[in-house]
């Protein structure tokens, strides 16, 4: 077998080549698991993140609410005095 008639191919070089590529794609076929498994780990945080974060925003002081009571209050405690002291 000559891929060109004035350089013959080694079967013992065609082996080389076959052996090389494979253990590219047994690379490359790696980092994609890796990669595949790194995804799955992210979007797993982001979920586990997304919730934590879900149940802080619920459980957090309504501040704008506490603002105008205590402005309301003020107010009151100024009039009372304005009034009645």
């Amino acid at each position: 077998m000559t891929a060109d008639p004035e350089h013959p191919v080694a079967n013992g070089e065609l082996a080389e080549l076959r052996r090389r590529l494979d253990v590219a794609y047994a690379r490359v076929e790696g980092g994609l698991a890796l990669l595949t498994h790194r995804t799955e780990e992210t979007a797993k945080e982001l979920d586990e993140l997304s919730t934590r974060l879900g149940s802080l925003e619920h459980a957090r002081w309504p501040l704008t609410s506490i603002a105008a009571v205590t402005a309301v209050g003020a107010l009151a405690v100024a009039v009372w005095q304005a009034l009645g002291h």
